[in-house]
């Protein structure tokens, strides 16, 4: 298994999880979500750090199922397969909601996801990739109702 996803990213940092570590859940992908973490990487992140002009805080990226599940998130989540990234620019170089549309704007993509935060910036922005021709380019925006989380199409 080789140490880099990308350029710009590694294995560690997209396998790392403070949940799996706490609770000692294995996060190590399988060979098709390395594919796909390679692809969404090259297809998506680096084009997309390119625009930025540097250092894009990825708070998630594989989730192995034990994981995802002990997280609550959803059972059909593409973190699973490693085609999503929740991406947070904490580094200043870019607003979250600047990368957002630059995504929708200039990138293909399966879903994009305004993650809560307010109607000038998200929380987050999660982002999947699945390939070429299975891409649905999804906008949507999730928010909380009745302590739920709901998606809106954006």
């Amino acid at each position: 298994m080789s140490d880099r996803i990308s350029e710009h990213i590694s294995l560690k940092e997209g396998i790392k999880s403070h949940t799996a570590t706490r609770l000692g859940i294995n996060n190590t992908p399988r060979e098709i979500d390395l594919v796909n973490m390679k692809t969404i990487a090259e297809q998506v992140f680096e084009p997309l750090r390119k625009w930025v002009g540097g250092p894009i805080a990825i708070n998630s990226f594989y989730r192995s199922p034990q994981l995802n599940s002990a997280i609550g998130g959803s059972t059909t989540s593409q973190h699973c397969i490693g085609c999503a990234l929740d991406l947070d620019d904490n580094y200043g170089h870019k607003t979250n909601a600047e990368m957002y549309e630059y995504i929708k704007n200039n990138l293909d993509f399966d879903q994009i996801i305004w993650e809560f935060g307010t109607d000038e910036n998200p929380n987050w922005v999660h982002v999947s990739y699945v390939s070429e021709d299975a891409n649905r380019r999804r906008c949507l925006q999730a928010y909380k109702e009745n302590g739920k989380t709901k998606y809106k199409v954006i």
